[in-house]
């Protein structure tokens, strides 16, 4: 990919909740979205616009506990890639009912379009969603991969996530906790 085609990685602004709503709907679609996703398109359609506004005013520039970072083209290109952060506090639990034992993020919500994947594009997300976790005052990014998520496991590996030893079980899957610890 020449630089011309090279995406821009930023934070969404509030006002862009159809282009969020937009880009998770087709995520939803893709061929491992039943192990890399918690929800089925199906929930995620039929949830009403005001769904989308708050989702996307609590992830925008200015959030506190969550950012979301888009791969946007330049020019009226669009969204093709994104990544959500969660900062997560010691003494809560997250989204699993894990107990949460320091002050770390949770990346969540990544997906590239296909015809981006293998770009170096995800590298680009991560970086400026780890980017965001350190400022914050992150220990580590952590995140829940399938066990059968083979294609998520092996990015994330690239990226330098390591396995916790954590493993969840949903039903007769597993999630494994990997790991990237702050340099």
């Amino acid at each position: 990919m020449d630089d011309r085609q090279r995406p821009v990685i930023r934070v969404i602004r509030a006002a862009e909740w159809r282009e969020m709503k937009a880009l998770r709907l087709l995520s939803l679609q893709d061929p491992v979205a039943h192990l890399a996703f918690a929800e089925t398109y199906e929930n995620a359609a039929g949830k009403p616009d005001s769904f989308w506004q708050e989702r996307t005013e609590g992830a925008a520039e200015g959030g506190t506990a969550v950012r979301q970072f888009v791969a946007e083209l330049p020019g009226a290109g669009g969204w093709v890639g994104t990544v959500a952060v969660l900062l997560e506090t010691p003494g809560e639990a997250d989204f699993l009912g894990v107990p949460i034992e320091r002050r770390q993020a949770q990346v969540v919500g990544v997906f590239v379009k296909p015809e981006y994947r293998g770009t170096g594009l995800i590298g680009e997300l991560f970086e400026a969603a780890a980017a965001w976790a350190w400022e914050s005052g992150a220990e580590q990014v952590r995140l829940y991969v399938h066990e059968r998520n083979e294609r998520a496991l092996g990015a994330y590996r690239r990226l330098g996530f390591r396995p916790s030893g954590l493993k969840v079980q949903e039903g007769d899957d597993f999630e494994w906790e990997l790991v990237l610890p702050k340099e």
